[in-house]
């Protein structure tokens, strides 16, 4: 059998009949397997030089609101804030709320006023961001107020938290922890 081939020169090669059928021969079915697996061999994913990407033709997921940043005060998602009850004195009531500031001008800090009573006694759950050594964190306390101001008792990592009203929904809050004292002015952010 003559074979024609670029240039025009010939080359001469025999084929024998019956090789794909013969079933005790496994070269065909070798090379239909190599075929197979050139045919679906991935393709170069290397960009062509001035190229455009080609776009995505999946859909771009849904808009997600971005959390908060991980140096952020966050109080539990849980936080409910107990309505003062009608026989609590209304200088005690004005403390009832979330409040929200910066200490030392940079640190963030949220006092959560969970409940009040009627003697002035209060529970509260405070959040802060990245203080000095002290990365982001919650405590739950309790404390009293005295006046204009609300004193709670040392908190379970170590903070001593003070917070003066100087004017209805102000609150000047001084936190001292190993040492150190920041101060700041937060305001009620919700009741």
């Amino acid at each position: 059998m003559n074979i024609p081939v670029l240039g025009g020169i010939q080359a001469q090669g025999r084929v024998r009949p019956g090789l794909l059928a013969r079933s005790n021969s496994l070269l065909p079915m070798f090379w239909i397997a190599i075929a197979l697996v050139a045919c679906q061999s991935t393709p170069d994913t290397q960009p062509v030089a001035g190229s455009q990407p080609v776009a995505d033709p999946q859909p771009a997921p849904a808009a997600i609101a971005a959390p908060a940043s991980s140096n952020s005060a966050v109080l539990d998602q849980g936080i409910a804030i107990v309505p003062p009850g009608k026989g609590v004195p209304a200088r005690y009531a004005a403390f009832s709320g979330i409040w929200a500031g910066q200490l030392n001008g940079m640190y963030d800090g949220k006092l959560a006023v969970l409940t009040v009573s009627s003697g002035g006694q209060v529970t509260v759950s405070y959040a802060w961001g990245d203080l000095a050594d002290n990365k982001p964190g919650v405590a739950d306390g309790s404390g009293r107020i005295s006046g204009n101001a609300l004193k709670l008792g040392r908190l379970p990592n170590g903070a001593d938290i003070t917070a003066t009203m100087p004017s209805p929904g102000t609150l000047d809050v001084t936190y001292a922890l190993a040492g150190q004292t920041y101060t700041g002015s937060f305001v009620r952010v919700s009741q």
